[in-house]
């Protein structure tokens, strides 16, 4: 199996065989190249491409959640620390930063931001954006403001100890004035600048010595020198802009921070304090204008939540903070010529619009296809068949176009027209207000929609029945056997009819029927992400299976929150994950008489298993059903939900005779008085608080 091939694959075509070799090979790959990075200071591929392959890895984790490794590069911070240098243990963990490649990236994040603090749009929400130095990341401690010792990042929890290298560094106290704390961390990056990195490849150069990559490698390899003479002689720098353990707190927000680490001596960044995602755009466009007349190199921006309660709320998640996030500088390019436009029907009816490419070679891997998105992306860029254009590979490995050489535009070039039927069946295909899709309206009469959505039905990740492929999947509906998903369960009344067809032996019908038979029993979140709702994918049917528990509850929940008033509603959007857009596609699948009549011929063919998150804590709440309702004052429902969780908490959407506690806010309403009904026990906010409080 060639794992290079795989990688021109979109994540959503691989097969489970396929994802599993992929990702054991990318685990691999990916700690290959932190150990040339952050411990022998060579790197073999850009960063760029590294980001990639990070990105592919977390990609497929998301699709095939059940195939994640026990060495998944998600869950690791930087490399092992090597044996030439004595160890020191982070008394903080030193964690990576989540990336942002786009501008509806760095919208999320904010989005995310204040959805899980509660904050509605007129909050104000302090961002600091601040510029993404490129050098080895470094943790000071000072104990009674005295220089302890240093340590690298290693993986996060173990670093290097290098603390005689550093005390060579010019710019980096050695003692701190008298209002420092008798305890701080001082985090930052240790760099080169770019006359220096000149100046010192000319001298190794003459000398016939190793000649530095970039001034990235030669600060990392003149830092992590055995000999600290040698360190001395190489012109090494420090920026803070980071902390770990402190004995009191340094201030009340991240820049003020910043300013009290200058008041110290330290060396820091100019820094960008927005109010909103404008002014994060516009610090970001004028940190990357100003990129060339730096004297180091960065290669992104960080944006921070300000206020530092604001991020204690936020906390963590894996290996990054919620509250930060770094916005990287674009990816390689190239140009090539467009040469067609192609339209594909998903299951969902969506028209696709595809670029056919000539094909161009793009940071190592040939590129033929790459995705326009929809008609509002090809006139805004107007893209033109035949015209010069600009890709460059983005997110996934998927290759999107940036732009139009206008100036290489053919004169008799016209503007693309998005068409107003569907290819595959002939049906209007219409764009609803206020969306960017256009769908085709036939529905399950459109050939495309219906065959795509029973094959992502039986697909590896929904039921995943042998013997049901995608050639086998159409020939079923082309011959009437199957119209809809049921169907697949009364194949075995046709097998009359089966056996008439050509490389269909008795064999070939037993082992479909016994596939078939096998899965009658099926997971409650792969029966939910079988079902091909909009937006919903394996991620967000966990979700649903994890907050609603079982099918019954979950259909009941969405029957009340097409309400957008109750609290049903209301539960549904607090799912951290789950945003409006997403909850109304959900809502109206439930709610379409249609969906409701293809469930309960479902719920007759199948066994369908409820939902157990896994017990993780020894905590009180471990393994208890609880459940949030009403309004809550000291956190927002997110942040409620998150902490349960963390405590080895199910949190539900519902109440049931299986709930053990409901924690009832201000107004809680129908939740309450079911709980009652049902003798759950109840508690306050404030009883919930002082129940957890020292968990």
């Amino acid at each position: 199996m060639k794992i290079e091939g795989l990688r021109e694959v979109r994540v959503e075509d691989l097969s489970e065989l396929d994802a599993y070799a992929e990702l054991k090979a990318l685990a691999k790959e990916i700690h290959q190249h932190d150990k040339d990075y952050y411990q022998n200071d060579e790197p073999t591929i850009s960063d760029a491409d590294y980001d990639r392959l990070r990105q592919r890895n977390s990609a497929i984790e998301a699709r095939f959640p059940h195939l994640k490794r026990k060495d998944s590069p998600t869950d690791k911070v930087g490399a092992p620390v090597q044996s030439s240098f004595a160890k020191g243990q982070h008394s903080v963990p030193m964690l990576s930063l989540g990336n942002a490649f786009s501008e509806e990236d760095v919208t999320d994040f904010n989005d995310r931001v204040r959805r899980f603090l509660g904050f509605d749009s007129d909050a104000v929400l302090e961002i600091e954006a601040e510029p993404k130095i490129d050098g080895l990341s470094l943790s000071i401690r000072y104990e009674a403001g005295k220089l302890k010792y240093a340590l690298t990042r290693g993986d996060g929890s173990v670093g290097e100890n290098v603390t005689q290298n550093v005390m060579t560094i010019g710019n980096i106290p050695h003692q701190l004035p008298d209002d420092a704390p008798d305890i701080v961390e001082v985090r930052g990056e240790v760099y080169m600048d770019k006359n220096d990195f000149a100046t010192l490849n000319q001298q190794q150069e003459e000398k016939g010595a190793k000649v530095f990559a970039n001034p990235r490698n030669a600060a990392a390899g003149s830092l992590r020198q055995l000999d600290s003479e040698i360190t001395k002689t190489r012109p090494l720098k420090f920026f803070a802009y980071a902390w770990g353990e402190v004995s009191e707190q340094l201030g009340e927000t991240q820049s003020d921070i910043i300013k009290r680490f200058s008041s110290w001596g330290f060396d820091t960044y100019d820094i960008h304090v927005a109010n909103d995602v404008k002014g994060l755009l516009s610090a970001y466009q004028t940190i990357q204008t100003n990129r060339a007349s730096l004297p180091y190199d960065i290669d992104g921006v960080v944006y921070k939540v300000n206020r530092l309660d604001l991020q204690a709320r936020l906390g963590m998640i894996t290996r990054s903070p919620r509250w930060a996030i770094a916005h990287k500088f674009p990816a390689e390019q190239a140009q090539t010529i467009l040469e067609a436009i192609d339209i594909q029907v998903g299951r969902t009816g969506v028209l696709t619009p595809v670029a056919r490419l000539k094909p161009i070679t793009v940071g190592g891997v040939v590129v033929s296809n790459a995705t326009l998105h929809n008609d509002d992306e090809i006139k805004r860029k107007d893209i033109r068949i035949n015209d010069h254009v600009i890709i460059q590979r983005a997110g996934d490995v998927i290759p999107q176009v940036v732009s139009v050489i206008l100036e290489q535009r053919s004169e008799n070039s016209t503007p693309y027209e998005f068409p107003k039927t569907c290819p595959e069946c002939g049906s209007h295909a219409i764009r609803e207000e206020g969306e960017a899709a256009t769908r085709c309206t036939g529905g399950l009469i459109c050939p495309a929609q219906a065959v795509e959505r029973l094959k992502h039905f039986v697909s590896r990740n929904a039921f995943d029945m042998d013997g049901l492929g995608a050639k086998n999947i159409e020939k079923f509906w082309q011959n009437g056997l199957i119209k809809t998903p049921a169907d697949i369960f009364r194949l075995k009344d046709h097998q009359a009819t089966i056996a008439t067809w050509e490389g269909w032996k008795e064999k070939s019908i037993e082992n479909l029927k016994k596939s078939i038979e096998d899965k009658r029993k099926i997971a409650l979140d792969r029966f939910i992400y079988a079902l091909g709702i909009r937006q919903v994918g394996q991620a967000t049917a966990k979700l649903l299976a994890k907050n609603y528990l079982n099918l019954d509850a979950l259909q009941t929940a969405m029957k009340e929150a097409c309400n957008p008033e109750s609290s049903a509603y209301e539960d549904l959007i607090n799912i951290d994950g789950i945003g409006q857009s997403m909850a109304q596609d959900i809502i109206e699948f439930f709610e379409e008489s249609h969906n409701q009549d293809v469930l309960e011929d479902l719920k007759s063919q199948l066994s369908i298993i409820d939902f157990i998150p896994p017990t993780t804590s020894d905590s009180p709440v471990a393994g208890k059903i609880v459940v949030f309702t009403g309004t809550l004052h000291t956190m927002t429902r997110s942040e409620a939900k998150a902490k349960a969780e963390n405590l080895g908490a199910k949190v539900s959407g519902s109440v049931s005779k299986k709930t053990d506690i409901l924690i009832a806010g201000d107004s809680a309403g129908s939740k309450r008085k079911k709980a009652e009904e049902l003798g759950v026990q109840i508690m306050n906010e404030e009883e919930w608080q002082a129940f957890i409080a020292d968990l």
